[in-house]
Formats: structure tokens, sequence, C-alpha cells
């Protein structure tokens, strides 16, 4: 991206060839690995749809940039149609590749607003300071979260998903571990939550041949386990693991590697479905929303398939092509992945552990991820699971089929998980079975469960 090729710039430019209808040079310009999740077809039949519905385009409004978030630039280009209008929402990376593209309502071309605190969350009653974890050119920042009231306190460090997310696991206007830490502060809990190193340092971890899983969480969060044990007002026994999506999966393996015994793991939509299968069911189930582009979709999802057989086959090596693998990611982090198994090693742990799970949720799902769970945990009473049907990925309430512009407008992790898991990590940690109601909304029993429209082109998260 040259002076002259600003983010604005380069979201008009974008807007200025699907007019022209060259699709191709638009998906020339996507990060390498948004390439393997769509076609120029697809492109074309999203916009295609669009103006269908909305008549021609007649007017180009300028453009509304969003700050910088982990080395992304965000650009609303509000766009007037003959009957209507939409918001092209684009995604500029370093060097103006793009890192997604959205088709939204006209609604959406307003800045995103600032983060409010959630009403369950009492300020006054905590207070906040920064912390540094690790050492090295790859330490990262974090924040701890410290109630006001006399301790010893439990404490909890937070796990962020996937992706290079900041210690709020910031999502357009929502943030769902700012929820999770002052949500459980104000219950007296003391919370340590940090940057991954992917955000803090994107450039430095690119340049790491073999970067894991591993490496992706494991400094950071020990680090993080070693500082809340050293706080006064924490009790040491009583420090706890909560991973959220990836974070969830990663988990066990940060419980297993800690120099002391952790309390207790929590697990908030928790990935068990090896991971490029479960990308492979997230594309195809995104693709099913939208009837005008599953049909083009289908070169990218036997592409996205190719990759995931390999990943399973023998023919998977350290040499394997990144270009050869889902998002361009390195065969390294495949290779530790495929041998490891989080709800085995949870099992293994014999520690208490809560599984949270929403029922509407496509990322991680009761089917495909929170029964593999129950598959290992079977019988074991400490073990103990929530499943919020009306929830999605982010334990917000909802209806119909989740779609990703769920997560666009600002709202906050539901009171009922926030208050679920700060009952769990203060009650003692014995067994209680409890038998389920199955017409009730929440079940409460170990491993016993019941169970304005946006066209999205896949973008990175």
């Amino acid at each position: 991206m040259t002076q002259t090729e600003t983010p604005g710039a380069v979201a008009l430019d974008v807007v200025r060839l699907a007019r022209e209808g060259s699709f191709a040079v638009v998906f020339g310009r996507l990060a390498r690995p948004l390439q393997a999740l769509t076609t120029p077809q697809a492109l074309q039949a999203a916009w295609d749809a669009e103006t269908g519905r909305h008549g021609a385009v007649t007017s180009v409004g300028e453009p509304i940039i969003e700050p910088v978030h982990a080395g992304v630039v965000v650009v609303k280009v509000p766009v007037v149609c003959e009957r209507g209008g939409m918001t092209v929402v684009v995604s500029v990376s370093a060097g103006g590749t793009l890192a997604g593209i959205q088709l939204a309502p006209p609604d959406a071309a307003t800045p995103t607003p600032p983060w409010e605190p959630p009403a369950y969350a009492d300020p006054s009653a905590f207070t906040e300071r920064e912390l540094t974890l690790g050492t090295g050119p790859l330490a990262v920042p974090g924040t701890v979260t410290t109630p006001i009231s006399p301790g010893p306190h439990p404490a909890v460090v937070l796990l962020a998903g996937s992706g290079p997310l900041d210690r709020d696991e910031t999502i357009g206007a929502n943030k769902p571990l700012k929820d999770l830490a002052w949500g459980l502060a104000t219950h007296g809990i003391v919370v340590a939550r940090f940057d991954k190193v992917s955000f803090a340092h994107p450039a430095e971890v690119s340049q790491i041949v073999g970067f894991t899983l591993a490496d992706e969480y494991l400094p950071a969060a020990l680090a993080a386990i070693k500082a809340l044990r050293e706080e006064p007002v924490v009790d040491p026994d009583r420090v706890f693991l909560a991973g959220h999506s990836l974070g969830g999966t990663a988990a066990p393996r940060v419980a297993a590697a800690a120099e002391h015994p952790i309390a207790g793991l929590i697990l908030l939509a928790a990935g068990a479905e090896p991971l490029h299968r479960a990308m492979l069911r997230q594309v195809r189930y995104l693709a099913s929303l939208d009837p005008a582009t599953a049909a083009t979709m289908e070169p990218a999802l036997a592409t996205l398939e190719r990759q995931a057989d390999l990943i399973d086959s023998d023919q998977l090596s350290a040499s394997t092509p990144p270009a050869d693998l889902p998002l361009g990611t390195p065969a390294a982090y495949w290779l530790d992945l495929r041998d490891y198994n989080p709800t085995q090693l949870a099992a293994a742990l014999h520690k208490p552990l809560l599984i949270l799970q929403g029922g509407r949720d496509y990322q991680s799902t009761v089917d495909d991820d929170l029964a593999r769970w129950k598959a290992s945990l079977q019988g074991r009473p400490e073990i103990t699971i929530r499943v919020y049907p009306e929830h999605n990925h982010l334990f917000t309430p909802g209806n119909g089929p989740s779609t990703p512009a769920e997560y666009e407008p600002a709202q906050h992790v539901d009171q009922a998980v926030i208050d679920d898991i700060a009952n769990w990590m203060t009650r003692p940690q014995v067994a209680s079975p409890v038998p389920s109601d199955p017409t009730s909304t929440r079940s409460s029993s170990p491993l016993m469960n019941s169970g304005p429209r946006r066209r999205r082109i896949p973008s990175c998260q």
C-alpha cells in the first residue's frame, strides 16, 4: 500500500471494482488464506444479490475509518442504491491486502460505539492495573482486575479464542473477556487477561517457522497463573483457568504445563472437534445460509476439504507448503494440533471442570464439540455442564440460525453466564450430581443437558 493508497482509498477502489464487475481483481487482493474460502464467482453472487434487491448503485459516500486493531483497519463505505442501500465493510491490512469484505445494512455506516460496561458490572467494586507477562521480545501486556473487598479471593486467568485477539477479545463493538473480567470481579474474583502474542507481536510471530498452539498460549498463560498466585489478595490454592473457543481447547494443555496445580478449568464454547474439520464444517454452514452464494462456494469448499484431508493423511510433514493447508497456516501448527486431544488431556487432569455451551453456536456446537467433551468425561462427578439454548458463540441470546452478523451490534455476555461461573468457582469443588429438568432453559446436572440480514464474505477473525 503506497502513501496514496490509504485504507479509505483501498475500500473505495473495492466498491469501484465491484460496480464494474471486476471480481477477479477483488479476489486477487484478498489475503491468501481467504482465497481458500471463497471464489470470484461467490463475491459476484453476493454483490448481485444485494443490488438485485436494492437496485443499481446511484452514489457512494465518504468512507468511515475505524482505529487500527491487530494491524487491520476496518473501513465502512456507505452505498446508496435506487431502492435502498448498503454498507460495504472492508478490512485492510498492511500493504493494502484485504482481510475481509462484508455487505452490511445501511445503518452499519456509523463509527463503532465505545464499549460500555454491562449492567451487572460495578466498577466501584474493583481496580485494574497493567502488567507484563513473560520476558524478552515476545512478552505481552495484560491486565489484572482486583476486587477492593478484603481477600483472600479466588482468581482466574482468561484465554481468548483463535486469531490475533487482544486481552478483551474485541470483536466489533463487543469485548467478551472484558465483560467476564468486570462481571467476575464484581463477584469478588481476581481476573487476569492478556493480549495474545499474535496480536502484540504479529511480525515476530509470522517469522517463527515452527509456531504451534503451545507457543500461542502457554508462555503468557503460565506467566499469568504465576502472577496471580503471587498476588497478596489471592488464595493460591484457588487459581482457575478459563478459555473461550480455541482458548478453551488450549486450556487443558496450559493446565497440564502449570508449575503448580490449578483449582479447575472453565471451558466456554471450547472446540473439541479437530480444528481443520471444524473450519470446514463452519464454512459449509455459512455457505448454506445464503442460497445466492452456496453453489459458487463449492470450489472453495472442495479446496478446503482437500486441505483437511491432507492434514489427516500421512503425507503431512514439516515441509508441506503452507499454501496447501487451511488458511495458509504452516504445517508445524497442524502437526502439533493433530497430536493433541484436549478432551483426553482434560480427563487425565482429574480437575473440576465447568463446561459452558451455547445451543445456537455454529462455531463450537453441541453435536460436534460438546458431544466429544461428554464422551471423554462421562461418569466423572467433578464435571458440570451448562447449556444455554438461545445463546451463540459469544454467549449472547438470539433467535433462529446464528450468523456472523449477530456479533456486530454492541452487546454483552449474558449475566446468567457470569453468575454461573462465579457460583461454581466459589462453591466447594465436590461432586454433587443433580437430576436435570429437560424443560429447563439451563441444564445443571453433570453431563446431562437439553440440548437486519447481512451477507458476509468470509473474513479473518
